[in-house]
């Protein structure tokens, strides 16, 4: 079979079961006793194991294999979970990775595991099996506690007529593991495999408390099939967690005459078709089953339709389709502007008509572009952990707001960035635990990692409560590298000797190591930012921690905006950052120290005049003053313009390599009749 056209979906469902095995194995870390978190790991590992294997990558299945059998010992409590195995364990996840990883880049998923894999048969025969033979002889007697099948006249019917035209028909009777969680699911692989080869005429405990999960765990089946018993005992014990199988031949009276030729037309159809359904019961209860066991993703009819509907597009169709739907916002923009000027009703109804879809079609557009951040976040827990460790620190990770969407292009490149943040926060931020003790704090540090909408961008916050930056070594490492001299070094404020450590070079590490700095400091980190139209912002206070927030544009190149008029110039500013436009009387506005303000709604609001930050000529000797009233989280400014044009959906463009650090502009856009209009950052003009 050719196997390249599964390749992709190969490698996102093993990335997705690599990291639900890391996640559940940072939650088993803290709670060792919980067997239910071995389960979902035991499940993620098997699937991977089973996918890997199908794909033909053996160091991958081989290795998946040795870390299934350290987690059935474990959930079989043959073995205790301890720090020791479980540093094995995030290393051989570390490998599994690594194959991933490899296979994703082209290569052909081999590596040497011969290490991890001969410490992980190690860990797995610390604790041998008291004994054996006396646990299959008890298995057997448990076997036998199952009650004997009971057939009635048209089953004994079946039976036999199947036997005459040469099938062999069996009792088998299956014991499952006594800690076995998913009874059901299991029940209903045993049914699916006898199912290929033959035909299940009756089931004791019924299909229905089967499916229900009310049974012990013994359950026994009626099968018809032209396997022999070895093969069919064989076959299921393959299946996770059945413990043992027994397999006897059944022997029934023959029915009476009238019975028989009921049944022949039935028996004769059966026969025929190995796999076919004896009975309008069986072929529900398998349908039953199937529906009742919708969330096993190997074997549930729903999921593999659910798959059906999902498709994966490349990136590259989505530009291509992003930027011939901005041009058709443009032309739309420009037929509203017609259709205003002409006053034409037919032609006015159309082209609202047309808003409409191209609204519709926009959502779609940019939800098919937008994923959670979470799966950047994800790998931040164990990465935390190891650092931790490495360094003899404690440090608990608070990670919000993961649910938070970026554009695809902007979450493939801000991993890094976060990724050496998080190493210097770590390495330089968080004390040990005996210094943050000698300093009243304790022991463990907090290092929180959040996300959140503002307006049209998105932020993503590292903040520690550790040592913060230390002003007079930043000063001093700065004018040693000569990135400031001596004298200017007097007149920096806070926030510039802070913006200091971004300068290319600069690294207060005492030695160079693996964990933060490597001796290249942080400015890697902010042309990266703003190599994506972002920008990077400290606050830090020496003995209490540090704050780096990163202001990221969404990347929606289509927004809705409402056009201002600042004297001839006009303005977008993003509805998204708008709380509400009015108009007060002049001798509203209010003198606060240097600032002016306006009373809205019982808070107290400061005015921004973009006439003075754009450096516009406009009049004023108006007696009302027209304000939009814009947020950043939780603050709020008034900006005030001239009048209000309306709102509209525009096209956002970058400004050039050129204009890339204009203030409080994050792009401009082409109006309907051909003019530009710039659009105002809000969060930049907020403090």
């Amino acid at each position: 079979m050719e196997m390249n056209q599964y390749l992709d979906i190969f490698i996102e469902e093993s990335k997705e079961h690599l990291q639900s095995c890391n996640e559940k194995l940072l939650e088993l870390e803290q709670n060792p006793d919980d067997l239910g978190i071995v389960n979902e790991i035991f499940r993620s590992a098997h699937t991977l194991k089973g996918m890997g294997a199908t794909m033909g990558f053996e160091d991958l299945a081989d290795l998946t294999h040795k870390i299934e059998n350290v987690f059935d010992a474990i959930r079989n409590q043959k073995l205790e979970v301890t720090p020791e195995i479980l540093d094995v364990l995030f290393e051989a996840l570390e490998n599994l990775e690594e194959i991933v990883l490899s296979i994703a880049d082209g290569g052909d998923g081999k590596k040497d595991v011969s290490a991890i894999v001969k410490k992980l048969q190690a860990i797995e025969s610390g604790e041998q099996i008291e004994d054996e033979t006396a646990e299959n002889e008890t298995s057997r007697e448990q076997v036998q506690d199952v009650k004997k099948l009971k057939f009635d006249e048209y089953d004994r019917t079946v039976i036999l007529q199947s036997i005459e035209q040469g099938f062999q028909v069996y009792e088998i009777n299956i014991r499952l593991r006594e800690d076995c969680i998913l009874k059901a699911a299991r029940a209903f692989m045993v049914f699916e495999l006898l199912e290929k080869h033959g035909e299940v005429v009756k089931s004791s405990p019924s299909v229905d408390l089967l499916e229900e999960e009310k049974f012990d765990n013994n359950f026994s089946v009626a099968y018809i099939t032209k396997e022999d018993k070895d093969f069919i005992r064989n076959s299921l014990l393959k299946i996770s967690e059945v413990e043992e199988v027994l397999v006897e031949k059944v022997n029934v009276e023959k029915p009476s005459t009238e019975r028989v030729q009921q049944s022949v037309s039935s028996i004769q159809s059966n026969a025929s078709q190995q796999t076919a359904a004896s009975k309008q019961t069986t072929v529900s209860s398998k349908q039953s089953r199937q529906q009742k066991d919708s969330s096993s993703k190997d074997t549930s009819q729903k999921q593999k339709k659910n798959q059906q509907k999902t498709i994966r597009v490349n990136i590259e169709r989505l530009d291509i389709l992003m930027n011939l739907f901005e041009e058709l916002v443009i032309d739309k923009g420009r037929l509203e502007q017609i259709s205003k000027e002409l006053n034409h009703s037919e032609l006015k109804e159309t082209v609202e008509k047309m808003s409409r879809v191209s609204a519709d079609l926009q959502n779609i557009i940019l939800n098919m572009r937008m994923i959670p951040i979470e799966t950047v976040f994800n790998r931040f827990p164990r990465m935390v952990r190891n650092l931790a460790r490495d360094l003899n620190k404690k440090i608990n990770l608070v990670v919000t707001g993961a649910e938070t969407e970026l554009d695809r292009t902007v979450i493939d490149e801000i991993g890094d960035p976060l990724v050496h943040l998080i190493r210097n926060a770590i390495d330089h931020g968080i004390e040990t635990p005996e210094t943050r003790l000698k300093y009243g704090k304790k022991e463990e540090g907090t290092l929180r990692l959040s996300a959140y909408h503002s307006g049209n961008h998105v932020f993503i916050e590292i903040e520690d409560d550790g040592a913060g930056i230390n002003q007079k070594k930043v000063l001093q490492k700065a004018i040693e590298r000569g990135i400031v001299t001596k004298e200017a070094s007097e007149t920096l404020t806070e926030k510039q000797i802070h913006e200091l450590i971004f300068a290319s070079g600069f690294s207060t590490a005492e030695k160079i190591s693996d964990v933060s700095g490597r001796g290249v400091g942080l400015d890697v980190v902010k042309n990266t930012i703003e190599s994506l139209g972002g920008s990077i912002t400290i606050e830090s206070e020496e003995g209490k921690g540090s704050l780096f927030s990163i202001q990221l544009p969404l990347t929606l190149t289509i927004i809705s905006a409402m056009l201002i008029e600042v004297g001839n110039e006009k303005y977008g500013i993003p509805i998204s950052s708008i709380i509400e436009s009015l108009v007060i009387k002049k001798e509203d506005i209010l003198q606060t120290h240097q600032n002016k303000v306006i009373d809205y709604r019982g808070k107290i609001v400061p005015l921004v005049f973009l006439k003075e930050i754009f450096e516009v000529d406009a009049e004023d000797d108006q007696d009302y003053v027209s304000i939009v009233v814009v947020k950043k989280g939780d603050k709020m400014a008034g900006l005030v313009v001239d009048s209000f044009i309306g709102q509209q959906e525009i096209v956002l463009k970058s400004l050039g390599q050129y204009l890339t650090n204009v203030f409080a502009i994050s792009g401009a856009t082409i109006l309907g009749d051909g003019q530009v209009a710039l659009i105002v950052d809000c969060n930049a003009l907020i403090q």
